[in-house]
């Protein structure tokens, strides 16, 4: 049976309720989530401040 070397997710992550939102293809959802909440990923995350994940799916 194939098994992938790496386990994909789709997440959204957001600002506030009714605020912006952010959706990414992630291969890492902890570490991902991990560098949203403490900005340590200069960019659009960082700029509007997103760190509350609102939904991930795995991908198979």
């Amino acid at each position: 049976m194939f098994k992938p070397k790496h386990q994909y997710a789709v997440s959204i992550t957001t600002n506030k309720k009714n605020g912006t939102l952010y959706i990414d293809m992630i291969n890492n959802l902890k570490n991902r989530v991990f560098e949203h909440k403490n900005k340590l990923i200069d960019g659009f995350t960082k700029k509007y401040e997103l760190g509350i994940l609102v939904y991930f799916e795995i991908c198979k």
